[in-house]
């Protein structure tokens, strides 16, 4: 088990994570991260928000608002889809593994 402490996303200068919501993390497959994937987030009833490719390094970030939210992704290697709550402004990491 690595002792390190949990890494945060490099942030744009001027955001307040004690204001705002970050949804952020990295898709991969097996150990490898997945550039050029698209990550689609929904709102709580499904519908379509926003949409982000992934980095070189896998990563994605959306700024929301606290609720009810949808992951989903599509690449050629795979997809993934995952809900979460978002409590509260602040940090929320949901990595996403293809399947």
């Amino acid at each position: 088990m690595c002792g390190a402490p949990a890494q945060a996303p490099s942030l744009p200068p001027g955001i307040d994570v004690t204001k705002e919501t970050v949804i952020y993390g990295v898709v991969s497959k097996g150990d490898a991260p997945v550039p050029g994937a698209y990550v689609r987030l929904l709102d709580g009833t499904d519908e379509f928000t926003a949409e982000v490719v992934t980095s070189a390094t896998g990563d994605y970030r959306f700024f929301a608002a606290p609720g009810a939210w949808t992951l989903s992704v599509l690449h050629k290697d795979g997809s993934v889809r995952r809900s979460l709550e978002a409590t509260g402004p602040g940090l929320v990491e949901v990595p996403l593994a293809l399947q």
